[in-house]
């Protein structure tokens, strides 16, 4: 959810610093496909339409899957500005979800703050009492009173500030690889 901020911000700055829509359009982002079928993959997993249908391992290797799909994605472009941040925060995420069995750990007290419960259903977080990589994984939160509050990791961050500087500088004509 981090990343519905980022987008809206990093639109928000292009228009700011002279940038115009039309030029994310010329923007060279190879393998789109690839990452918007991982983050649609992420969208219905997490929906809570799938929650039933999911035993044992099956929600966690998809979520893998589709993180590293994503990550597949993000390193073809690596060459745009300011995907490099997005590389690094989408590896820190996908190396933390693999350390911890296919979810991305987060606290209690991240959840409390965003105003959320831990639910039964498979999710993106879950509360662990004993997580691998801890500093990598959701310990922040947003608070309860932002719309789309929820918790986040360190990777989320980069991965937000990565796709703002993407869109403002791809909005600008800049970014593009030489």
């Amino acid at each position: 959810m981090f990343i519905l901020f980022a987008i809206p911000l990093g639109l928000l700055v292009g228009l700011l610093v002279g940038g115009r829509l039309d030029r994310l359009s010329t923007l060279p982002f190879a393998w789109a496909w690839l990452a918007m079928a991982g983050l649609l993959v992420q969208i219905v997993l997490f929906s809570g339409a799938v929650d039933g249908l999911l035993g044992g391992g099956i929600g966690s290797a998809v979520y893998i899957l589709s993180t590293a799909a994503v990550l597949i994605a993000v390193l073809r472009n690596v060459r745009l500005t300011g995907m490099p941040l997005v590389v690094v925060g989408a590896a820190a995420n996908l190396v933390a979800i693999v350390a911890n069995g296919g979810v991305m750990p987060t606290t209690v007290e991240a959840l409390r703050a965003a105003g959320l419960d831990p639910t039964d259903g498979f999710s993106n977080s879950a509360v662990l009492a004993d997580p691998a990589l801890a500093p990598l994984t959701d310990i922040f939160a947003l608070p309860s009173w932002l719309p789309f509050a929820n918790v986040f990791s360190i990777g989320d961050l980069l991965l937000g500030l990565g796709v703002g500087a993407v869109i403002a500088l791809g909005m600008r004509g800049e970014g593009r690889p030489g």
